[in-house]
């Protein structure tokens, strides 16, 4: 009787995680956003595409992982995989060399996301992960091995910097274009 339950159990458990194929086909099925998130990390269509693949063998020869967690895993996955390649850290925040030519880029990308390419690696890492992905201060302190007062500190300065990159941007828009009528709707209401 204790034997039946345990090969239930161990069936049960197996069919719980995800298999190769499903691996490959959520990298399939989200290919572009996975490379946009290494290349956002990198800065580099190169580095970009072996993010991608270390990512996908990570993935597919790592550790078993539930089938709910593919997508959430995968990008897990790149994300690790770009912290080795660029070693993000904050002693190199200040001198830290900023991208200045975005020309090489495979992807034309918008203000925002150009603005995200432009800071130092930390700033970056901490940006994405924090904001866009929504880890947590603690996440990413673990993953970037600096401490969460540091992650915090980054994140408000990036926050900052981002918003007023846009802000020049919506001030540079000219009027009765159509970005004309996308900057006043982002406008905060007059109340009379």
């Amino acid at each position: 009787m204790l034997r039946k339950k345990e090969a239930q159990l161990s069936t049960t458990r197996v069919q719980g995680y995800a298999t190769q194929d499903e691996f490959c086909r959520i990298f399939a099925e989200d290919e572009n956003a996975l490379y946009l998130l290494a290349l956002l990390l990198t800065v580099d269509g190169s580095k970009a595409e072996q993010c991608f693949v270390a990512g996908l063998e990570d993935s597919i020869q790592g550790n078993p992982v539930f089938k709910e967690w593919v997508r959430s895993w995968s990008r897990r996955m790149i994300i690790k995989n770009a912290i080795q390649m660029v070693s993000p850290s904050p002693a190199r925040v200040n001198g830290a060399p900023h991208v200045s030519d975005l020309q090489g880029l495979p992807l034309d990308l918008g203000g925002s996301l150009t603005a995200v390419l432009l800071l130092a690696p930390l700033e970056r890492f901490v940006f994405v992960m924090s904001v866009l992905e929504g880890y947590s201060l603690q996440e990413c302190s673990i993953l970037l091995s600096c401490t969460k007062e540091e992650v915090a500190k980054t994140r408000a300065r990036v926050l900052q910097n981002i918003a007023l990159v846009e802000a020049r941007q919506l001030s540079q828009v000219a009027p009765g274009s159509d970005r004309a009528s996308a900057a006043h709707f982002l406008q905060p209401a007059q109340v009379a």
